[in-house]
């Protein structure tokens, strides 16, 4: 893991689980867009704004709700080379978040999820917010991973602990 920062270079780091779980198995997990809100804390809804599910060039619409505070990222989806790999993009207002995702199959009954995470800042307030809390933006990302995999294995949803 590294962080990188300067008024023009990205914040970069690597995220990465152990899911016990043969990788067919987590990517359809994975690919079901019903299942996120059970691994993305704060999903409130998502909507298809143009492509088809799954395929490269789709754009969807991800609504969150982050205590008081909404968010609305749009997905772009790069490259969908499932089993093995799944590369996106995330935009809000001010930071332009690109994913990519691979998919290791350890055996036959465990799959690793190594997710690489470039953020660039486009206004004052995230540059220096990504300045002064980049461990932030990894803590949150090596969440989603955690509770991926404890859906995925255990069907723990995250919707459980907003009750």
């Amino acid at each position: 893991m590294y962080f990188a920062f300067s008024k023009t270079s990205p914040m970069k780091y690597t995220t990465k689980v152990t899911i016990h779980l043969p990788v067919k198995e987590v990517i359809e997990k994975l690919d079901n867009p019903e299942n996120m809100k059970h691994w993305q804390k704060g999903l409130i809804d998502y909507e298809i704004l143009s492509g088809t599910p799954g395929k490269e060039g789709t754009k969807m619409l991800l609504n969150y709700q982050m205590g008081k505070r909404k968010m609305t990222l749009t997905e772009t989806i790069l490259k969908n080379n499932f089993p093995s790999e799944f590369h996106a993009t995330y935009d809000t207002k001010g930071v332009h978040n690109i994913q990519k995702n691979f998919f290791n199959e350890i055996d036959s009954q465990t799959t690793e999820w190594v997710s690489e995470s470039e953020f660039q800042f486009a206004s004052f307030g995230m540059k220096l917010m990504g300045w002064l809390m980049p461990g932030a933006f990894k803590k949150q990302s090596q969440k989603y991973l955690i509770d991926f995999k404890n859906f995925a294995e255990k069907g723990i949803s995250v919707l459980e602990s907003n009750k």
